[in-house]
This record gives C-alpha cells, structure tokens and sequence, in this order.
C-alpha cells in the first residue's frame, strides 16, 4: 500500500513537471517569434533612406500575426546623427493581447538631414573643434 502510495506521488510530480517543460517551449516559441517579427520591422526602418517614409512607418502580415511599426526621429545635434524612437506592435489572433515594444536608439543617417541644418551643425562642430585646439579666439 506504501509503495502504491508512493507511486502515484512520483506520477503526479513527474506528470506537472512535464506539463510545465511543455508550457516554457510554447511560450519560448512564441517569444521568439515576435523577436523575429521586430527584428525585421527594425530592418526596414534601417533600409529606409527617406525621412518621411521613416516616419510614416508600415505594416505587414506574418501567418496569423499582424504586425505595424512607426518611429519618431528627431536630430541629436549632430550632424547627420537622430534619435530614433521605434514602436511596434504586433496582434495576433483576436483574443491575444497586442504586444507593443518602444526602442529608442540613435542612428547616423547622412540622407535624412536637412542640407541647411546640416551645414550650420558642421560650421559648429568647426568652431568646437578649433576652441579646443586653441586655435579660435574664446
């Protein structure tokens, strides 16, 4: 009877710890698609050598997940350099939360600055530069 008993222990502590391995693998499978999902939505940001369509954003389809990303750029202050923020959102079946992911990063992008402000940051990076080198009037 005792060992009956431990028996059926050891099945029901075997039975959940098998149970568990199998939900880490499915919620490891799903992060990692959306990893992947976020991944390429970055890598079009990155292709994008147009400022506005960088803005704009856009969306695609993955299987049954619907992904749209935007980013809001801003100059840094230095010349050809922006700060880039990146969120993207990815639904999927519609009884699925909606996954948001807010990145922010800095990217060198010569063709998204304006030639005007381009020239007056170059002129200042000058002017910083010669000061430092002791060869501009303080």
């Amino acid at each position: 009877m005792v060992a009956l008993a431990i028996f059926a222990l050891v099945a029901v502590v075997l039975g959940s710890a098998y149970v568990n391995v199998l939900n880490g693998y499915e919620v490891a499978r799903n992060a990692n698609a959306n990893d992947f999902d976020i991944a390429f939505a970055r890598s079009q940001l990155l292709t994008q050598s147009d400022l506005p369509t960088a803005q704009n954003g856009a969306e695609f389809d993955d299987g049954e997940r619907h992904v749209k990303w935007t980013a809001e750029i801003d100059p840094a202050g230095t010349t050809d350099l922006f700060t880039v923020t990146f969120t993207c959102s990815i639904t999927g079946r519609p009884t699925d939360d909606p996954k948001n992911v807010v990145e922010t990063f800095v990217l060198l992008r010569p063709t998204w600055s304006d030639p005007t402000a381009q020239t007056t940051l170059r002129a200042a990076a000058a002017a910083r530069i010669a000061q430092v080198q002791g060869k501009a009037a303080q």
